[in-house]
């Protein structure tokens, strides 16, 4: 018997993640959660290219989301001051507490599906994720 491929094992951990942390529990989409959290560790604020090449969302797809964020009062979209064809998404002070409140339950989630590993085998299946993304 051949162990699965590291694609096919990300996949089936994704589904595991997609069942620890659905939107009941999120309070929004994880989808949504990935715009917030992009956001939240970039001093709030994204150009909205940059955004979407971050989260390999094409141009299309991300407008849709951040209508459906922008709807939600958790981001809003401005002119950048510097090129007035292309906008800045700010993350809202609704959108940081929305977030921050995702972000307890998406780490409850992350302790229920990486519970077999220990503290540093977390911090070091990140750290080898980091550096996929990165390559």
């Amino acid at each position: 018997m051949t162990t699965p491929g590291t694609i096919t094992q990300l996949m089936r951990l994704s589904k595991m993640v997609h069942r620890a942390a659905p939107e009941s529990v999120l309070g929004m989409t994880l989808r949504q959660f990935w715009v917030l959290s992009v956001l939240a560790s970039n001093d709030g604020w994204r150009p909205q290219h940059v955004l979407g090449a971050q989260l390999l969302v094409d141009a299309n797809n991300l407008v849709l989301l951040l209508n459906e964020l922008e709807d939600a009062g958790w981001v809003q979209r401005e002119r950048d001051a510097q090129d007035r064809r292309r906008h800045i998404v700010v993350l809202t002070d609704a959108g940081r507490v929305a977030f921050e409140r995702a972000e307890r339950a998406q780490n409850a989630a992350e302790e229920e599906v990486l519970a077999a590993l220990e503290p540093q085998e977390r911090e070091q299946l990140r750290g080898l994720l980091d550096k996929a993304l990165q390559g």
